[in-house]
């Protein structure tokens, strides 16, 4: 994966650099030994790794205004960081930029019951929003599966989902106001707390940005009331493609599940040897969960058993306790850490449409014939976000090269089916050079139009989501 080439003035004036940042930073927020600087090299994304020029770690709004105002002034860039769980290279620093990192952003500033809404500093993880309510008995939705680390920062530059966003959305239908820094230090403030901000939707363009924009210190996010009760069945099928027509049936009935996920033979048996779930040895399995009132529940897995029976599963178990909820959702949410042990992965992030899950699978399954690499699936069925993990040998040469082709097709047959290169991990350094896929000139022009607003040198994580040759070019010009 090309990357720009670092800019020789910028590293000679590191000690420069290291000066004007002491004068605003204590002395534990600044990290400049290259030993030490290599713990952020790389996000989840880890085929791909460059040492940053430095890292700063501040701990509140004016900090990271003081920080960026003087890269700005000496033009050098920089790359937001929230906990690094990017999947999609979003936080892969250049060797001449600098790693500003939100973790010590991470308190909880105002929480409004009555008004069910809390405000976070965006460093603070994923998860631990939850935690901050569920006390009165609230809880925030989105929920990616690495919701135990994954920092609010990241979630609002990826637009994070997760298993039940079915329901009740992604982060941009969580996302009521954030704080954000722009690149020149200017504080500004988009949204709040309220259904809706007056004028045009800033934060809608806010929330998926991928730090191109500016860097997010705290967010005002959507809390709700714990439903009364859930509960999923789990569903055993024979063939994935019948296991893909029962998600689409579902999804045309009406019915409103809060979470429809999938997984197929290869990550069944890698989570049964893992974590011992229980699961049957089929080819696929979905995990559909509703939620409400005892009365509700019952009558929503009426109609999704009832479905389910038409294509003749192999397995159908709905659960009778919270001890078999768990056990059901046990594998899911293992499915990840499983894999992992079985052979190194690549974790793409397609969506398309639901009618199209049947002909996807199989496509996908071709290509794993033709590429003679294994793919396991695992993902959101309900709204069509995909997550192939293609399996490959990162010590043998060629298999990361063939493993990006492989990658790159199955994202071009998303685009094809009606899709999108991405639902939640963002486009990063990993689908950047497949825009051009999705995009024509003159969308990308746009795009891009928008970040000289906000970023008129292009110094916010560079080298991100634009096609390479593209943003090289707006950035050279803007010098």
């Amino acid at each position: 994966m090309d990357m720009p080439t670092p800019d020789p003035q910028i590293i000679a004036r590191k000690a420069e650099l290291v000066t004007r940042l002491q004068k605003v930073l204590p002395a534990d927020a600044l990290i400049t030994d290259e030993h030490e600087t290599r713990a952020y090299e790389c996000d989840a994304l880890t085929a791909y790794k460059c040492p940053p020029l430095l890292a700063v770690l501040p701990a509140s709004t004016q900090e990271v205004s003081d920080v960026l105002r003087i890269c700005h002034d000496m033009g050098v860039p920089v790359v937001p960081r929230g906990s690094g769980t990017s999947l999609a290279g979003g936080a892969l620093p250049t060797a001449d930029s600098v790693i500003l990192g939100v973790a010590r952003l991470n308190d909880v500033l105002e929480t409004d019951y009555d008004n069910r809404f809390v405000r976070v500093q965006s460093g603070r993880t994923n998860l631990s929003v939850t935690g901050a309510v569920e006390e009165q008995g609230f809880f925030y939705a989105p929920d990616p599966s690495s919701q135990l680390a994954c920092a609010i920062a990241g979630n609002i530059a990826m637009n994070s989902g997760g298993a039940h966003c079915l329901k009740y959305g992604v982060t941009t239908n969580n996302l009521m106001g954030v704080t954000m820094v722009l690149m020149d230090g200017t504080i500004t403030q988009i949204g709040g707390a309220y259904l809706d901000a007056e004028g045009y939707d800033l934060l809608g363009l806010i929330c998926g940005s991928e730090g191109q924009l500016g860097v997010v210190t705290e967010a005002t996010l959507r809390i709700l009331r714990k439903p009364e009760g859930a509960r999923p069945v789990l569903i055993g099928f024979d063939d994935i493609v019948v296991a893909g027509a029962c998600v689409a049936d579902i999804i045309k009935a009406g019915v409103l599940p809060v979470a429809i996920e999938f997984m197929d033979r290869p990550c069944i048996r890698a989570t049964e040897a893992f974590a011992g779930a229980g699961y049957p040895d089929c080819e696929a399995l979905l995990i559909v969960e509703v939620e409400g009132s005892d009365a509700e529940i019952d009558e929503q897995l009426e109609t999704i058993v009832t479905i389910a029976r038409s294509h003749n599963p192999v397995e159908l178990r709905e659960s009778k306790s919270a001890e078999e909820s768990a056990k059901i959702w046990l594998g899911r949410k293992s499915a990840f850490g499983a894999m992992g042990q079985i052979n190194d992965y690549m974790c793409l992030d397609g969506t398309i449409p639901v009618s199209q899950l049947p002909y996807v699978l199989k496509r996908i399954g071709e290509m794993s014939q033709q590429y003679g690499l294994d793919v396991g699936n695992v993902f959101h069925a309900g709204d069509g976000n995909m997550h192939p993990l293609i399996l490959f040998d990162a010590n043998k040469p060629g298999d990361l090269e063939l493993c990006e082709a492989f990658g790159a097709d199955i994202l071009r047959l998303c685009v094809e089916v009606g899709g999108c290169l991405t639902g939640e991990h963002g486009v990063g350094i990993e689908k950047r050079d497949l825009m051009n896929d999705q995009y024509d000139p003159g969308d990308l022009e746009i795009q891009m139009a928008v970040k000289d607003v906000f970023d008129p040198k292009w110094l916010l994580n560079p080298a991100k989501v634009f096609p390479l040759a593209a943003s090289d070019t707006r950035r050279i010009a803007a010098e």
